[in-house]
């Protein structure tokens, strides 16, 4: 018997992710694909949780996560950014940003509603507005540059319907540190992005899980501490960034209690409480934050640095990443019309993954060759990627 998948989610197949993760095991290529370290985040937070686990803490936490986390998390927001949250309230910890976003969405979307989105967006974007019985509108963010047009923001949220009527758009998507382009979203964007949600009364859900990643002096703003915003903007953060354990899959959201409710309401029916153990320890590593996320900051600054001079050695155009894992490169120079084929080629050519950029785009025509590099590796990996780039 053939079962197909649902219609919602049958535009969105197998994500590149898996696809290029699959094809850099079956083939031993170096994986500048996907976005996670290749060493540990700190070592006493391992410690923590191994404390953690030695403790007792191994059954379900309560449905809102660990107390002990939920008040890490509203005194980070204070501490660094001057928002106050209620731990209880105002906090819900997530089997990491994505279901935070997803848990969001499906809490608060009602069949039709529209979501904003800049484009290209994080891959499970779609598939979570999908779920939730949205539409999603997207605002292209054009290389090389990426720089946001909030007159096509604006355009965006005031729409057309299914109908062909006017139908205002009921939620902002925004990410920022932005992947895939590793743009951080300028004070003036994000005041007109303010401007936006408040005249027309959108309910704004931030992705904010580089926060800590930003370079060159860089400042990342929360939208929430902007006028107007506090009470309208679902803040969804992770700690799988922030200190390098991607796999803990520990995130939260946090602002006002309405909407950490609607998101709660979701959650409680898709895993309702996990990681326990983890939770404690990223408590810890949350009560002393920057200690721990400033050094990462430079170090990956130094990667990006040393990726992007390797890259223009071989040819590549290279854009200016702000922030976040990633960087993006054009192939054009080197006579590459179709990036997504190129990469496809690329593991049997010379021994690495990397990801076109035109998977993260609605439209793949934007941006038919440029290329997503992750630059969160060991020095001498870069070194030895970009030795085997410059090869071919």
């Amino acid at each position: 018997m053939s079962v197909p998948v649902a219609r919602r989610l049958r535009p969105f197949g197998t994500t590149i992710f898996t696809e290029m993760s699959a094809l850099a095991q079956r083939t031993g290529a170096i994986n500048l694909g996907q976005g996670f370290p290749d060493e540990d985040g700190p070592a006493e937070l391992v410690e923590a949780a191994a404390e953690a686990l030695r403790s007792g803490h191994n059954q379900y936490a309560p449905l809102g996560g660990v107390p002990e986390l939920r008040v890490a998390i509203a005194g980070h927001q204070r501490r660094r950014y001057g928002l106050e949250v209620d731990p209880d309230d105002g906090v819900q910890v997530t089997f990491g940003a994505t279901e935070a976003i997803a848990a969001a969405l499906l809490g608060l979307l009602e069949p039709g509603e529209a979501v904003v989105a800049l484009d290209p967006t994080y891959d499970s974007y779609g598939a979570a507005v999908a779920l939730a019985g949205g539409e999603l509108r997207r605002v292209t963010l054009r290389a090389p540059a990426f720089a946001l047009d909030l007159g096509a923001l604006e355009a965006a949220v005031r729409g057309v319907g299914a109908a062909g009527a006017r139908q205002e758009a009921r939620v902002l998507l925004l990410n920022s540190p932005h992947n895939p382009t590793g743009r951080v979203l300028s004070r003036t964007e994000l005041e007109g992005v303010a401007r936006i949600c408040v005249e027309h009364d959108l309910i704004a859900i931030t992705d904010e899980v580089y926060e800590h990643l930003v370079f060159d002096g860089a400042e990342h703003i929360p939208l929430a501490t902007l006028p107007g915003m506090a009470d309208r903007t679902l803040t969804i953060s992770s700690a799988g960034k922030a200190f390098s354990f991607t796999g803990w899959k520990i995130g939260w959201c946090s602002g006002p209690p309405e909407l950490v409710a609607a998101a709660r309401a979701a959650k409680q029916f898709l895993t309702f409480a996990g990681g326990t153990p983890l939770q404690h320890a990223v408590a810890r590593g949350l009560d002393d934050a920057e200690r721990h996320t400033a050094p990462l900051a430079a170090r990956l600054q130094a990667n990006r640095d040393r990726l992007a001079a390797g890259l223009r050695a071989a040819g590549f155009a290279v854009a200016h990443s702000e922030g976040t894992y990633f960087i993006n490169a054009d192939a054009a120079p080197l006579g590459v019309a179709d990036a997504a084929a190129w990469c496809r080629e690329l593991p049997a050519r010379a021994g690495i993954v990397a990801i076109p950029a035109s998977a993260f785009h609605a439209d793949p025509a934007t941006a038919p060759t440029l290329v997503r590099f992750a630059f969160c590796k060991r020095p001498q990996v870069i070194d030895e990627a970009v030795a085997r780039l410059a090869r071919i």
